[in-house]
């Protein structure tokens, strides 16, 4: 074969010098576009059923699957065992007989800073407690009992009912540990009178605990007390002629102010959570 007719068969075979030749077939073309459609909003007012169940308190979504599958959840008067199955915040779900509420309980614990309002409006227009969790949670949160205004440290949120209720009442004596700093020192026969009991507003106060604060000037005083009893502490030295200077509630019912900078909240851990509801 000739030279001629091998360069002419490589022509033909789209080979040149021994290598193929290699076609761009999109040069020259625009870029091929692709249709994004958009999602549609989800509604919150349906949730799938699982989720339904579990921010009830009852279960993990996981495990309302198998509840589901049991048969054991009615949807107005319906077993229900699909899964997948999407209910409206409207329909009556129920877990074995008990009616369920579908909002997500939430527990959000604040580290109060000095002149913020534990109402959740101040007429005033100061600061208040609320304003500084709002972003915390989409539902609307409730402080547990009262702070007051100058006072610091820890208050808790929520919009558990029943958890206020039971927080609040006074037989159940929730755990209450105090940093108090006065403009004078604290007599020791005055830390006596205190241990031994005050009666105030003609109700017999006890204290579990109270002593100094070790290294640390005598006008700076711990004390542990179980109250539901609104500003008890600051009460209680008022009688006995002092004045707080600062009032900062360190531990409220097991929970601590440890890794919570003054002024920042956090969620509750489920462990404390569970701890929390042990209170009867």
């Amino acid at each position: 074969m000739s030279r001629s007719d091998s360069n002419n068969e490589n022509k033909a075979s789209g080979r040149q010098g021994g290598t193929f030749r290699k076609k761009s077939f999109a040069r020259g073309n625009a870029p091929i576009k692709k249709t994004v459609v958009p999602k549609k909003p989800s509604n919150p007012n349906i949730l799938r059923l699982n989720r339904y169940v579990a921010n009830s308190g009852v279960c993990s979504r996981r495990e309302a699957d198998i509840f589901i599958a049991a048969g054991s959840v009615t949807v107005n008067g319906k077993p229900i065992i699909e899964m997948g199955y999407k209910v409206q915040l409207t329909d009556e779900v129920r877990f074995d007989g008990t009616l369920l509420n579908p909002v997500k309980k939430e527990y959000i614990l604040l580290n109060k800073p000095k002149d913020f309002s534990t109402s959740s409006k101040d007429g005033s227009g100061q600061r208040t407690a609320s304003g500084l969790v709002s972003n915390a949670s989409k539902s609307k949160l409730l402080p547990v009992g009262k702070m007051d205004k100058t006072a610091t440290g820890l208050l808790l949120f929520t919009n558990d009912g029943e958890l206020i209720a039971t927080l609040n009442t006074p037989k159940n004596g929730v755990r209450k540990i105090y940093h108090v700093e006065l403009t004078k020192p604290f007599k020791s026969a005055d830390l006596k009178r205190v241990k031994e009991g005050l009666e105030i507003e003609d109700f017999l106060v006890r204290v579990h605990d109270i002593s100094y604060i070790d290294n640390t000037p005598k006008n700076q005083v711990g004390i542990e007390i179980f109250s539901t009893r609104n500003n008890i502490v600051r009460k209680l030295f008022e009688l006995l002629e002092y004045e707080i200077v600062k009032l900062d509630l360190v531990v409220y019912a097991g929970l601590t102010k440890k890794d919570l900078p003054r002024g920042n909240w956090r969620p509750l851990t489920e462990q404390e959570i569970i701890n929390l509801k042990m209170i009867k």
